[in-house]
């Protein structure tokens, strides 16, 4: 019998705030939410950011409102980006140019009309001949202003010995760390339990690092006059996130990897962790990913490509001349791009075997993840049909495990909802027809986009957050950056959620999740629900091993708490162990049957079957 992959924790930081104990969740829909949820997520919020004030004041509540979600950029001045402008000097009386620079700033090989005509100790006198070629200091005004960041005043750098991180990586630890405290035990009880290869981690950044202590940093060096330093390469590569929980965070011997599919890319490493636990070659998976693109040169990128929403598109929206920065994702209604956003989201999956063992939570099940490419294509950025495949095999697993009537009333879909003109069209369509096709008369449409904008590798955590978030608390999150469905959607069989939508959870029992990443890169998931969860491992195992997992849930419930309260109140730091517990060949027990590892409780098993039997000349 497969293993289930059971959720047992989850935690990072988007632009609404820290995932564990579904904070950020609360900030998506804190309108709609009871005054004690409520408070608890300013509280939350309040700390994150660094904030003294009573997060119960009005004035405090405006300010967190303000500085969450997407917004006016932050992480740089959009009307003040530095620049180099490529120019010309020409003389206007002589046919030379004279001046002194120091001897140190002299070029290591001169150009040919250069010639240097006095020299003394620190400084040389050059002369030039004709044209001097320049690039010369400028500022410019970014036509984009908006980008959903973590919220202000919250810098995960400072919460560790950072070193000169780049921002991705010091979202990598902190995000990491925050999943993996969730889970409410101590990581040393599962090295007891579980052997040094059943673990892995699946991670990374569809970008990488390219902020300036990254890729970007070492591109700038020779046209900025810096220098190359020995991390920017190292620490640039995009499955450094992966690298960095294994070395720093968890101390991990199992299987690791990053699956980089664009917009697609934590539906990709999901996927892995998945096929891993349901095999049995795994029994705890760490899945998830860390983007920081929010720079001038990543944003002026897209902006290039046409992708991204500008003021100016904006304005011309709305009618006037003040763009609208919190509004600036529309998915499924009139809309001119997507937005930017940085997230740090990872999971943490369990067998279900060890999930009951452990009493660890249950927040729902990963029943598949589906992967299809597009096929031939006009352009690498466009659509194709790849997606048509994952979103039907994923109703269709629904449809086998939940029956017909579940996958009709009981299911709703995250879509992607980047909010740009072409997403609005194909996606819809693909919705649309599959819904048709099923039998579904009015399939329930989320697009948390229109909130925390496009996070890139992590955005499909960012839905699975939300879909988490609505099994805890009842409330599906509404489009509410958009007024109405534009007329190119496709609307038949669908129903676009616009305002915060109140539901009972035990009549959702599985929801979808879509990702359609650039250059054909389609992923969708089957989600399903606690209380479909529960009662398969019941059918599995039986009423007296839950009642027994209940019982040792109490300790695992209470040691969260502790743990939650603590983040709250600022006491508690990342996970960041810094050349701790390094580990040689010498330190292992090795024979040819099994290597036994200090800090395990199991060894790992040299005595390996062969998968081959019928082949194999034995």
């Amino acid at each position: 019998m497969a293993n289930l992959p059971v959720i047992v924790g989850i935690g990072g930081v988007n632009a609404a705030g820290r995932l564990s104990a579904h904070h950020a969740y609360r900030r998506l829909v804190i309108d709609a939410l009871p005054n004690a949820a409520a408070a608890e997520t300013y509280r939350s919020l309040a700390g994150l950011m660094g904030l003294e004030d009573d997060p119960g004041t009005a004035e405090t509540r405006a300010y967190i409102n303000d500085h969450t979600l997407i917004r006016r950029i932050e992480l740089f001045d959009p009307d003040d980006i530095g620049w180099q402008r490529q120019t010309s000097l020409t003389p206007t009386t002589d046919e030379s140019v004279t001046f002194s620079v120091p001897a140190r700033q002299l070029p290591e090989r001169l150009p040919d009309n250069w010639t240097v005509v006095d020299a003394h100790d620190k400084t040389v006198t050059v002369r030039i001949e004709g044209r001097l070629d320049v690039l010369i200091p400028d500022r410019r005004t970014s036509t984009v202003s908006s980008a959903a960041q973590i919220p202000t005043g919250f810098h995960p750098g400072s919460t560790y010995q950072s070193r000169n991180h780049p921002r991705g990586l010091e979202l990598t630890v902190w995000g990491a760390s925050d999943a993996i405290r969730s889970i409410g035990m101590d990581w040393d009880v599962l090295r007891k339990q579980v052997r040094p290869d059943q673990f892995a981690v699946y991670s990374g950044s569809a970008m990488g690092q390219l902020d300036q202590n990254g890729m970007g940093g070492l591109l700038q060096a020779g046209m900025t006059g810096g220098r190359v330093t020995s991390r920017q390469v190292a620490l640039g590569l995009c499955e450094m996130p992966a690298d960095f929980i294994n070395a720093y965070v968890l101390g991990s011997l199992g299987a690791t990897g990053a699956t980089i599919g664009a917009c697609a890319t934590f539906l990709y490493n999901l996927r892995q962790g998945v096929e891993d636990i349901r095999s049995g070659r795994r029994r705890v998976v760490v899945v998830g990913n860390a983007e920081a693109p929010i720079t001038p040169e990543v944003v002026d990128g897209y902006r290039t490509m046409g992708a991204l929403a500008e003021d100016a598109a904006l304005k011309a929206l709305d009618g006037t001349d003040a763009v609208d920065n919190r509004r600036a994702c529309r998915p499924f209604a009139e809309n001119c791009g997507f937005t930017l956003a940085e997230a740090s989201i990872y999971i943490v999956l369990f067998d279900d075997e060890l999930a009951l063992e452990t009493g660890a939570f249950v927040h729902g099940a990963v029943a598949d993840v589906y992967v299809n490419a597009d096929g031939f294509k006009k352009s690498i950025p466009g659509p194709g049909v790849g997606n048509y495949i994952t979103v039907a095999k994923a109703m269709g697993l629904a449809r086998s495990m939940l029956g017909d009537d579940a996958l009709r009333q009981r299911t709703y879909m995250h879509a992607h909802g980047t909010g740009t003109p072409v997403n609005r069209v194909t996606e819809s369509h693909i919705m649309s027809e599959l819904a048709r096709v099923f039998g579904i008369k009015q399939w329930p449409v989320a697009a948390v986009k229109a909130h925390l904008g496009h996070s890139l590798a992590p955005a499909g955590g960012d839905q699975l957050s939300a879909v988490l978030g609505t099994w805890a608390y009842g409330w599906i999150p509404g489009i509410t950056s958009i007024d109405a469905i534009a007329d190119d959607v496709h609307t038949g069989n669908l129903q676009f959620i616009l305002t915060h939508r109140e539901v009972d959870p035990s009549l959702l029992d599985a929801a979808f999740i879509n990702s359609k990443g650039f250059g054909g890169n389609n992923a969708t998931g089957l989600i399903l629900a606690p209380h479909v969860t529960r009662a398969m491992l019941e059918r599995k195992h039986g009423a007296k091993a839950m009642k027994r997992h209940a019982q040792r849930h109490e300790s695992v419930a209470i040691a969260f708490a502790s743990y939650d309260e603590r983040m709250t109140r600022g006491e508690e730091s990342p996970i960041y162990q810094f050349g701790e517990g390094v580990l040689e060949g010498t330190d292992l027990g090795i024979s040819d049957t099994r290597i036994e590892v200090p800090g395990y409780g199991q060894p790992i098993e040299l005595d390996i079957a062969d998968p081959y039997p019928d082949m194999s000349d034995r």
